[in-house]
């Protein structure tokens, strides 16, 4: 499609170090515009797309591109410069929104698709005398495009008020079935720290993932996460929020009104 190899150029100037042709805010107008014209390449292409980009929003990217070297209002998208390596393995989640910089790899990265792993799950640790160790298995999330989702898996992490890691990041393998608006997962994930050591205000997160073939990367759909003071035995059903995952818990939104969830059921192991 013609806006392709296009977008792939702007990306290209948007991203060279050695061009002094543009300065810094050019360059990130020109990565934004290749943004806007892969949003349109793919719409145009899927036939069952919501246009996520129209034709009159294309339209005012004509003024920018005339004006380029002289354009200095606010870009009229939301969007932010594609990064040139846009696929990527489970477990190194693109989050477009937050990693501009991650964008150096060589030429032809896009064309070709990783090999999928099978998922990065850990074994439970060994018990410890008055110890406690979670099970966690994710039984199934409900979505109302569930059926409309390629390889979803969900990415688990626990981490600190601060948003830090506190245990190594895990990923489920790929869902076992769709159903309806659910996506069964049935697994269950070993948290890598006991109960008792993990820090006060922690939380344990699952960042649900799915691969977008028109866009050739991997994207993080909604989120979820648990406190601690919800660490007990017994299933529990956990509230859904949109993208970027917000690690520090500060600006939340729900994904939807409608009453779908993240299903989960813990187990709690002590040693006596």
């Amino acid at each position: 499609f013609f806006s392709s190899p296009l977008a792939r150029q702007l990306q290209k100037e948007g991203q060279s170090t050695n061009s002094s042709d543009f300065t810094e805010e050019q360059k990130k107008t020109l990565g934004k515009i290749a943004t806007c014209l892969e949003m349109r390449s793919a719409s145009l292409q899927c036939a069952q797309s919501k246009e996520e980009f129209k034709l009159e929003d294309l339209k005012k990217l004509e003024t920018i591109i005339k004006n380029i070297l002289t354009y200095n209002k606010e870009f009229p998208f939301d969007v932010q410069p594609v990064p040139l390596r846009k696929i990527l393995a489970p477990g190194e989640e693109e989050n477009l929104e937050l990693e501009e910089e991650d964008a150096a790899a060589g030429p032809g990265s896009t064309e070709a698709f990783p090999p999928r792993a099978p998922g990065t799950l850990l074994p439970r640790l060994p018990s410890e005398p008055g110890m406690t160790l979670l099970t966690i298995k994710i039984e199934k999330i409900g979505l109302k495009d569930a059926g409309q989702c390629i390889d979803p898996y969900m990415t688990i992490s626990v981490k600190d008020v601060n948003g830090v890691d506190v245990n190594p990041v895990q990923d489920t393998p790929v869902a076992s079935r769709k159903e309806d608006t659910y996506i069964h997962f049935s697994v269950d994930v070993e948290i890598q720290r006991h109960v008792e050591k993990l820090p006060k205000g922690a939380a344990i997160f699952f960042e649900f993932k799915h691969y977008k073939p028109k866009k050739r990367f991997t994207s993080t759909k909604c989120f979820a996460f648990m406190e601690m003071d919800e660490i007990k035995p017994g299933p529990i059903v956990i509230e859904l929020y949109k993208k970027p995952t917000d690690f520090k818990r500060k600006k939340l939104q729900l994904l939807t009104k409608k009453p779908l969830y993240l299903h989960l059921h813990q187990t709690l192991h002590k040693d006596s």
